[in-house]
């Protein structure tokens, strides 16, 4: 099991599938933008920059990992990356599957979706080695999260999944509680490191 482990290690943190990853995020990224075309053709300028919350998030990444094999690191956007494609990727997991409880079937596109955000939240744990932030990048992380749930439940710009719209309410309040989770998840990979540096 150590030499899996191991294995693992050396093919994740290998310079040659970084960038094979970087690109699959960029590209993850744009066709993110693209899926969410219509949503946005219908949203309020001020609103633009809060809507597409999974493209948004992997692109966080794709930046982190730009800065990796640059052998920097820009903190805050790792902080917003762990935060958000934690955050995004459970969450389009979890209201696809339950999608496919309410409606007997989300075709191949949803199983796609649940796959390829069940990989975002994983590469965001993968990748915990290499962050460096500070409470401070947590701080103004939380803040962007945070103000990004009231922008989607407040203000109704959410992404749309129609067949859970009577559960907008509990949507609102789980996605909170998964905001919570995730901050609270970086603030335990900084104290951690935080311990092993003293």
């Amino acid at each position: 099991m150590r030499d899996l482990i191991m294995l693992g290690k050396v093919i994740l943190y290998n310079k040659s599938f970084m960038w094979l990853l970087f690109f699959v995020n960029l590209l993850g990224s744009i066709y993110g933008y693209i899926w969410y075309e219509s949503q946005l053709s219908t949203t309020e300028p001020k609103f633009l920059l809060f809507v597409p919350d999974s493209p948004t998030a992997s692109l966080f990444f794709t930046l982190a990992l730009f800065a990796w094999l640059l052998k920097m690191n820009w903190k805050l956007i790792e902080a917003l990356a762990l935060i958000t494609l934690v955050k995004y990727g459970l969450w389009a997991v979890v209201m696809n599957v339950w999608t496919y409880f309410e409606t007997g079937s989300i075709g191949w596109m949803g199983w796609m979706l649940v796959a390829s955000h069940f990989a975002m939240a994983l590469q965001a744990i993968l990748y915990i080695p290499f962050y460096r932030f500070t409470w401070v990048h947590i701080l103004i992380a939380a803040i962007w999260t945070l103000h990004n749930d009231v922008i989607d439940y407040v203000f109704d710009q959410m992404p749309i999944y129609r067949s859970l719209n009577e559960y907008a309410n509990v949507i609102g309040y789980f996605t909170f509680w998964l905001s919570i989770g995730c901050i609270s998840l970086a603030m335990i990979v900084y104290q951690k490191r935080s311990k092993l540096i003293n």
